[in-house]
């Protein structure tokens, strides 16, 4: 028996949302990025090859991951440190730390709603029946080895639509059955005109700098993107707003990229620019299905995994003094990456590096320093 495609399985619509929050934001880890962008990239039916090129990792790495995140879920976004002194803690003591860790404050009966490192490292010596006594910074550690950070609250929205399994179900069908007719479609913005942070090779301690400014005095424009599932291509154009023409004239360009006439399948989100009855009728006369991803669940498009390199290498770390100079920018890329998606030299690179993209330097709160790759 031929074994299937190695894919991720379906998403809760908390694992899509962060995914996608984590591609399209960014991350304080560069590993976490990759890894997210590569669950996403899966979840939004592209293949191994194409994903591996598309966060420069080998196929294994991309495999691995992808294996990882069906066992362990969520978890597997962030590496596992190995090394360093023996534990001092029992199982059973650190498992009580952080049990306490994170549960609220209140409850032991202490008038304040969350820890922090210093009051917890004291309520810890001072609890009845145990002896734990750990410094701060081993508290630190021992949280960030068992997946414990200070996070805010966050909220998350279940999706509401009723036909969020059968309208997954038809994604996943007309990807794993047609994949050279199946086109992505999406908005990505709003795009203005700031200089934008971002990461790059400097000297040691004098990073680029931008001037620092939040007016956008140029307004905002939106990449209205395409991507072809078959093909492995990207394009698009920008627009000053979204809107059903804009949308429209979108679709008639994927349509154009299929000449022969044969039916083609779009994944588009349900942004009300994209249902009106003008469409849906062009899509009816054209042999075009539109495949609506549910609500809440924009994370199941393909071009989704696209967006986070497309912010990374064209927004991001730049000061852009106009929207057509932006526009130039983002066209190159777009070139140089339709170009490059399939280069031996590129894939020999790949398998010739294998290097690990590290992180900045430094400790993050509730984590411990990151080990260079030898």
């Amino acid at each position: 028996m031929v074994a299937g495609p190695v894919r991720v399985r379906r998403l809760t619509d908390q694992e899509g949302q962060k995914l996608q929050q984590s591609v399209r934001r960014g991350s304080t880890s560069s590993v976490r990025y990759r890894r997210a962008m590569m669950l996403l990239a899966s979840a939004g039916g592209n293949r191994v090859p194409v994903i591996a090129q598309l966060v420069q990792a080998d196929e294994d790495t991309v495999r691995d991951v992808i294996h990882r995140f069906n066992e362990i879920g969520l978890v597997c976004l962030d590496p596992q440190w190995a090394g360093g002194r023996p534990r001092l803690l029992s199982p059973d003591d650190e498992d009580f730390v952080v049990a306490t860790a994170t549960t609220r404050p209140t409850r032991p009966g202490q008038p304040f709603t969350s820890w922090s490192v210093r009051k917890l490292a004291a309520h810890l010596r001072r609890v009845h029946g145990r002896v734990i006594r750990i410094g701060r910074e081993a508290l630190r550690c021992l949280l960030g080895r068992r997946g414990i950070t200070f996070q805010r609250t966050k909220t998350w929205k279940e999706s509401p639509d009723p036909e969020r399994d059968t309208k997954l179900d038809r994604i996943e069908h007309v990807l794993e059955r047609f994949p050279d007719r199946v086109f992505a479609f999406d908005e990505f913005g709003p795009l203005g005109i700031r200089p934008t942070g971002g990461s790059g090779w400097a000297p040691a301690g004098h990073p680029e700098r931008h001037p620092a400014t939040y007016h956008r005095t140029h307004g905002v424009r939106y990449f209205h993107g395409c991507y072809s599932i078959g093909d492995d291509t990207l394009w698009g154009v920008n627009r000053r707003k979204k809107g059903a023409a804009n949308a429209l004239a979108a679709l008639r360009s994927i349509r154009a990229a299929r000449p022969d006439g044969a039916p083609i399948y779009v994944i588009l989100d349900n942004l009300s620019a994209h249902k009106g009855e003008t469409i849906r009728r062009w899509a009816r006369r054209n042999r075009v299905e539109l495949c609506f991803t549910p609500t809440y669940a924009s994370w199941a498009n393909p071009i989704e995994a696209h967006f986070g390199p497309l912010r990374q290498f064209t927004v991001a770390n730049f000061n852009h003094r106009s929207h057509p100079t932006q526009t130039r920018a983002l066209h190159a890329y777009l070139r140089w990456r339709n170009k490059n998606a399939r280069h031996p030299d590129v894939l020999a690179a790949q398998r010739k590096e294998r290097a690990r993209i590290r992180s900045e330097k430094g400790i993050r709160w509730g984590g411990r320093a990151l080990c260079t790759a030898s």
